[in-house]
């Protein structure tokens, strides 16, 4: 990433521009010091998020998401709060609830889709309501910069401005200079089985605003309307379909990702599936998988 680039740019256009220039600043100075030093732990970063451009940006990503008109628990729609509420009250209730510590995230509602490729098997969603996807999306403006400087080069997952095709391309790179096997692996039910002690201990390696810290601890314990009507508590895991499934389990896909360097195995996403850089070997070498399946990367 450019030093002072924002790492992510897909509310440049729906949200105004100054809130937007506001945010990236923020973001631009936070990568920037991050990257500068490693061990440095961020205080002060609860400010940041409940700022009023932070919101306005946050609330316009929600805005413009596939599922904004999905509701939660609540019933309430991102189109709802634009037409009968209208956005600039809707935040500054919001803003003061954030401020004043009375702000608790809702549980998720479950709804169960099939997964792709036709094997008949569904995967469970989990649909924060609105209110909650803003703070999340501002919690994610503010600490995506900070733990993208800790990310390696060969993690692709669930990152601002990388996708598969990158990946892939890395693929191509490799399978060129010698390299013919990949190692593919998958952690089953990765979002399901995420350790909540362990996302918020590498969370604050680099965070130590508390107040930051009992945000990210509140979204991962918020529990679960099950399409039963039943509360179901999230001991473990984090739902897929939030924004808080991957600023929370990108942290922890991180360290992941840090082993994998070391030991010659690249990792990406959450729990380190989706690889894009697993590990490739030079031919005669002790083989895992053909690298000539585009669909699993390579990497030194």
């Amino acid at each position: 990433m450019p030093q002072d680039a924002p790492p992510n740019d897909g509310a440049q256009d729906s949200a105004p521009q100054g809130s937007w220039s506001r945010v990236a600043g923020m973001q631009a100075k936070l990568h920037r010091w991050a990257a500068a030093d490693p061990g440095r732990r961020f205080g002060d970063l609860f400010n940041f998020v409940h700022d009023p451009a932070t919101l306005i940006v946050a609330f316009a990503r929600v805005a413009t998401n596939q599922g904004a008109n999905t509701p939660g628990v609540d019933g309430v729609t991102a189109a709802w709060v634009e037409e009968q509420v209208g956005v600039p009250g809707f935040l500054d209730d919001l803003r003061a609830a954030l401020k004043d510590g009375s702000f608790r995230p809702l549980p998720v509602r479950e709804r169960s889709i099939p997964k792709p490729g036709g094997s008949g098997k569904l995967r469970k969603l989990g649909i924060p309501c609105i209110a909650d996807r803003v703070v999340q999306a501002a919690l994610k403006l503010v600490l995506e910069p900070i733990f993208e400087a800790d990310f390696e080069p060969c993690s692709y997952g669930f990152r601002p401005r990388r996708r598969a095709r990158d990946a892939i391309a890395e693929i191509h790179h490799f399978g060129t200079r010698g390299y013919r096997w990949v190692l593919d692996a998958d952690i089953e039910a990765a979002f399901d089985n995420v350790s909540h002690s362990a996302v918020l201990e590498r969370v604050r390696a680099r965070v130590k605003d508390k107040r930051v810290l009992a945000l990210v601890k509140a979204f991962l314990k918020a529990g679960v309307l099950t399409e039963l009507g039943e509360h179901r508590d999230t001991l473990t895991g984090t739902p897929q379909g939030g924004i808080s499934t991957r600023s929370t389990a990108s942290p922890g896909a991180g360290s992941c990702a840090g082993y994998g360097a070391s030991t010659n195995v690249g990792a990406t996403g959450s729990g380190c599936q989706n690889s894009a850089a697993a590990s490739a070997t030079r031919a005669g070498d002790s083989p895992a998988t053909e690298l000539s399946s585009p669909a699993h990367p390579a990497s030194r």
